[in-house]
């Protein structure tokens, strides 16, 4: 590698360290005006689809009542964010290091099964000490499973899309088997059912008091926790540095000594672990229990979390907010005015389209930006 390289590779790794202007546009308008686009074209969809714009006008009015209009319905939006902002925060550190994992939702299952497991195995334990032996054996298989697609790429060159698709697949079936197990399978059923966790290892509802029904859960405190830890890890430690400016520049990373087999393994190891983590809130603090794919999607849905956060741990959280408030408000929206609960994976999905094309949201939305000329002036 030439000087003048290496001088524009480590000017790029000083450029993302001290984020500008620039930087900021993509990390917070270019994702608000994603949103919006999204909104306008979800309504002509409905418009073309024959539904009255009242209607259209009341569906969106519902979708935010849904999302923030009560109690419960922020309880719902907040039970619903967790695992996709644990999840998110997983998949963005990885995307950060350079690596493409989309095996979340295998890391969410093992990571799931383990903490149940381990929940009604040691069930005679104190609160205290069951809760946070269950939380981390779903942090510790979680990470290691996904370290098996860190080590094959390290070891192999296998890519880690691949290899994560396939740990997806091999998750699904492992699960289906571990709920047939008779030590794991529910005394007295038929079909593939966990035994309960027992309320020593489950995650505090926070609002029972108000109403039963609240679902929101000390998780929530857990993931505010792993947002900070993850923004520490990435921009205040040298495992953090390694991991991004691996993604920035591999080249340069192994110039500088940084051992890139290690940072991959290490990179999956911890995104899986979150990932885990977020198996586990969802079994302890909602579900008390594991059934073929209880992840119900949620490791796929955290990739659009991550990338509508690009990538940086506060835009993961707010994004798995959004993404909460709609599956929260999709199910008022469809109460109150009438439509598809599908409207919302297509507003989803447009969300996603326009985060992948930020050039498409400039073009759009000219005004919003600052000029070229003007940025170079800076």
């Amino acid at each position: 590698m030439s000087d003048s390289n290496i001088d524009e590779a480590v000017q790029a790794l000083l450029k993302r360290a001290a984020p500008g202007r620039t930087e900021f546009e993509d990390l917070v308008i270019v994702p608000v005006f994603a949103i919006v686009a999204a909104l306008i074209l979800g309504a002509l969809t409905m418009l073309a689809t024959g539904v009255e714009p009242g209607t259209i006008a009341r569906s969106y009015l519902a979708l935010l009542k849904g999302s923030v209009g009560s109690v419960n319905a922020i309880s719902e939006t907040l039970t619903a964010a967790t695992p996709l902002v644990l999840a998110g925060l997983g998949l963005a550190l990885g995307f950060r290091a350079g690596l493409f994992n989309i095996g979340a939702e295998g890391q969410i299952l093992v990571g799931g099964m383990a903490s149940v497991i381990a929940g009604f195995s040691l069930s005679g334990l104190p609160y205290i000490v069951l809760l946070p032996i269950s939380l981390l054996a779903g942090a510790l298989v979680g990470g290691l499973y996904a370290a098996i697609a860190g080590w094959l790429r390290a070891a192999t060159g296998a890519h880690e899309v691949i290899s994560t698709i396939m740990l997806n697949l091999i998750a699904y079936r492992l699960v289906d088997y571990m709920l047939r197990l008779p030590y794991v399978q529910r005394a007295g059923r038929s079909d593939p059912i966990s035994k309960s966790v027992p309320e020593n290892a489950q995650l505090p509802r926070l609002l029972e008091w108000i109403d039963p029904n609240l679902r929101v859960h000390a998780g929530i405190f857990l993931t505010l926790a792993a947002v900070l830890l993850v923004y520490w890890i990435l921009y205040r430690t040298k495992i953090g540095f390694e991991f991004r400016a691996s993604g920035a520049s591999p080249d340069a990373a192994r110039f500088a000594g940084m051992r890139s087999g290690l940072i991959i393994v290490a990179a999956m190891a911890t995104a899986g672990a979150l990932a885990g983590l977020a198996g586990s809130a969802q079994v302890l603090g909602v579900l008390d229990r594991a059934t073929p794919g209880f992840s119900a999607g949620i490791g796929f849905n955290a990739i659009a979390v991550a990338l509508l956060g690009r990538s940086h741990p506060f835009g993961v959280l707010l994004a798995g907010l959004l993404f909460g408030g709609l599956e929260a408000g999709g199910r008022q929206m469809q109460v109150d005015a009438g439509v598809s609960i599908d409207l919302i994976g297509i507003i989803q999905s447009l969300i996603i389209v326009f985060i992948a094309a930020p050039l498409l949201v400039r073009a759009i939305f000219p005004w919003g930006f600052r000029k070229p000329g003007t940025a170079r002036k800076e």
